[in-house]
């Protein structure tokens, strides 16, 4: 049997590209490191038998080779493909080509004022910390700030550091200190002791961009509830609302047109309804990654499946505003069109969101509506003032 594969979250990559690098030991999973891989079940499954899994980028690029469940990370190849790829030199690579330049780790666009101290240095080499989450800016956008400022010095080099963020601050410092230490090894390390705001014009245009007013921001509104519970039809009204409005375009992610398009063939299995909302969480997050507004009205039961969502939005750059239409299961068996609560009752549709499958109801809604005894336009405006208050709408 061909050894189990599985593509990681950008954080996963990142650590496993440094091990990798030697910038830090492994193993994965090793108790108390914030060094970890999770497998989906059946993967780790067939790891487990296989004593192994081979780690894939997005494309499907053999990467890394990881025992399991012992973490030991063996290279395969080196990421072939990304902004800047060229910039990503292993520590060994870094300390043979820039020996005996000051060492500055960056982690935010610099400002004039830390140009200034840098300048006074001598030859340096910026070494941009880029990993997933680890800087305000986007991997991209710290790139193009730092060789903005390094055009600028009159000898500086930059490399990229894949570092990622871990969600502890205390971890992270401490993965942070021996990334830099491998990457300069016997070279000075200079800190930054500047604290102003006074970016040159360039960077400021960089960091404008990168970080956009929440009313220019790639948005994906994301209605939740159970069947009957009138999210598809607050949704229309919603896009309806906007396109009135004529200041931003908007593409429809509904569950019934999906299921016809983006996902025919599947069936309504746990398995597959999971598949069909990560798809359009997918594709909803593409859009949001060019600035565009996506508005999406699935049943989406389970929380694990709607956090994929976020985390796809997220990482695309995108706004992710929850919507829970939190009509009561009651009221919408009692309206039931389509009939297919009467059906679910008399056990002709299995697994149904509310009957026989269970509804997770969300703790991180944005807005939480109850369409019960309330017109279209009543119920709408909870949505839209929720969205007039985190900026990113104006109606």
């Amino acid at each position: 049997m061909p050894v189990p594969q599985h593509s990681p979250s950008p954080r996963e990559l990142d650590d496993i590209e440094l091990i990798v690098s030697g910038a830090l030991p492994g193993p994965l999973n090793a108790p108390g490191s914030p060094l970890t891989l999770a497998l989906p079940d059946a993967v780790a499954s067939a790891a487990t038998v296989d004593g192994s899994v081979e780690i894939v980028d997005p494309e499907g690029l053999p990467l890394a080779r990881v025992t399991w469940p012992a973490g030991e990370v063996t290279g395969l190849s080196s990421p072939a493909y990304g902004p800047f790829r060229r910039l990503y030199l292993t520590p060994e690579q870094t300390r043979t080509e820039y020996a005996g330049r000051t060492v500055v780790p960056v982690a935010d666009a610099l400002t004039t004022t830390e140009i200034d101290e840098i300048a006074a240095l001598g030859p340096v080499l910026l070494l941009a910390l880029v990993g997933h989450g680890t800087p305000s800016l986007s991997p991209v956008a710290l790139l193009r700030a730092t060789l903005l400022a390094a055009d600028t010095l009159p000898d500086a080099a930059v490399v990229a550091v894949p570092l990622a963020a871990h969600d502890d601050p205390e971890a992270d410092h401490a993965l942070g200190v021996a990334v830099v230490a491998a990457y300069a090894g016997e070279d000075e390390v200079h800190a930054l002791a500047a604290d102003s705001d006074d970016y040159p014009d360039a960077i400021a245009a960089v960091i404008d961009r990168d970080q956009p007013a929440p009313a220019e921001q790639g948005l994906v509104v994301f209605f939740t509830g159970l069947s009957g519970s009138g999210k598809s039809t607050l949704a229309r009204a919603l896009m309806d609302r906007i396109l009135e409005q004529g200041a931003r375009t908007v593409t429809s992610l509904d569950g019934d047109v999906v299921r016809r398009n983006l996902s025919a063939g599947l069936t309504f299995s746990k398995e597959d309804r999971e598949t069909n909302i990560r798809r359009i969480g997918w594709v909803a997050a593409e859009i949001s990654r060019h600035g565009g507004l996506a508005v999406c009205s699935p049943i989406a039961p389970f929380d694990s499946t709607r956090q994929d969502v976020r985390r796809y939005v997220d990482d695309a750059g995108g706004a992710f505003f929850l919507v829970h239409v939190a009509t009561p299961l009651e009221e919408c068996e009692r309206r039931d069109r389509k009939g297919l609560y009467a059906k679910a009752r008399r056990g002709e549709i299995p697994e149904f969101t509310g009957i026989s499958s269970p509804y997770e109801e969300p703790a991180d809604a944005d807005v939480r509506v109850d369409t019960t005894g309330r017109s279209i336009d009543d119920a709408l405006d909870d949505v839209i003032e929720g969205l007039r208050e985190a900026g990113y709408l104006d109606l």
